[in-house]
């Protein structure tokens, strides 16, 4: 393996991610949160499907909108987990040159999706509350339907420089990525070469991809808010709002790490490397795991379908 590291190389063959760099020793201790993690998210977004699927009330534009969330946090988990896993139970580090690539590209395409249902949602919710009346003729399925192919499209496209960068650029330094997953910007800084169109590709998605998702729910909420506001009675408002919490903390559960961690990859040069390993996949299973107990908690509609689900079979 030690040769694998240093002979020069303009294409490796294959990557070496070494886990948890400095806590190899307690990767066993490491690996039953994240594994706990990976099922409660697993079990959490195929109930938030089964659910939807089962009960014909819900199938309406928020109720597809969040289906197409769970679909996008079972890729993005398990894009993730199994080869984690592997490297915690079964020290399996090698990873294909063409598999580190197709990983690093479903990580990033499906992010930049989540991204983009989030603003459909906003969208739904603004919809939903300054234009009630209008709401079933706006959002319509093929409405809905255009809407979701156009958020799968434009991350489609959006990630595909990410491979295709990183595969232009020889590596003749060492193939060793000190993570659990191969992540565009630590798999950049192997290259012997100037990797600055990488760098500032990166930096355009999340300031002008995903910051205009953000200030495009931000203006959404704006109006939202307005049109709460305007209700003549407290009750009225607070229920309006209520239909929008778990939104609001889908939102900050996916938007705030995601900022940390692009800000603390590129300038937090003081941080311990392990420290940067566990950050990272925290902030990639997080939202996996939190937003089928949002919906789930905070959804009248889904919590009474699936009280009457258990009742039926406990009878």
């Amino acid at each position: 393996m030690s040769d694998s590291n240093t002979t020069d190389f303009s294409n490796p063959s294959t990557f070496i991610l070494l886990g948890v760099p400095g806590l190899e020793a307690a990767h066993v201790w490491i690996s039953i949160p994240f594994c706990t993690m990976y099922i409660i998210a697993i079990l959490g977004n195929f109930t938030i499907l089964f659910t939807v699927k089962k009960d014909l009330s819900l199938h309406g534009p928020m109720y597809y909108f969040l289906c197409m969330l769970a679909i996008t946090d079972l890729v993005v988990s398990t894009s993730i987990v199994p080869k984690m896993l592997a490297i915690y139970w079964f020290n399996s580090r090698e990873i294909d040159f063409s598999a580190c690539l197709t990983q690093l590209y479903f990580i990033h395409c499906f992010s930049v999706m989540e991204s983009g249902i989030f603003l459909a949602m906003a969208l739904d919710r603004y919809v939903a509350i300054c234009h009630p009346l209008r709401h079933s003729t706006i959002l319509t399925n093929p409405m809905v339907t255009k809407i979701g192919l156009a958020v799968m499209l434009r991350s489609s496209l959006i990630a595909l420089p990410f491979p295709l960068l990183v595969r232009q650029w020889p590596y003749c330094r060492t193939n060793i990525i000190p993570q659990q997953y191969c992540a565009h910007i630590a798999v950049v800084k192997l290259a012997c070469a100037d990797t600055r169109v990488s760098n500032y590709y990166g930096i355009f998605v999340v300031f002008c991809v995903i910051g205009l998702d953000v200030f495009f729910i931000a203006l959404s909420y704006t109006q939202i808010l307005r049109a709460i506001f305007n209700l003549p009675t407290k009750d009225a408002r607070i229920k309006t709002f209520g239909t929008c919490i778990s939104h609001l903390c889908s939102i900050l559960a996916f938007y705030i790490p995601n900022l940390f961690f692009s800000l603390m990859f590129r300038f937090g040069q003081n941080v311990p490397l392990y420290f940067h390993v566990l950050i990272t996949n925290i902030y990639l299973l997080m939202p996996p795991l939190l937003n089928p107990i949002i919906y789930g908690v905070r959804t009248k509609q889904i919590r009474d379908r699936l009280h009457r689900l258990f009742i039926h079979k406990g009878t």
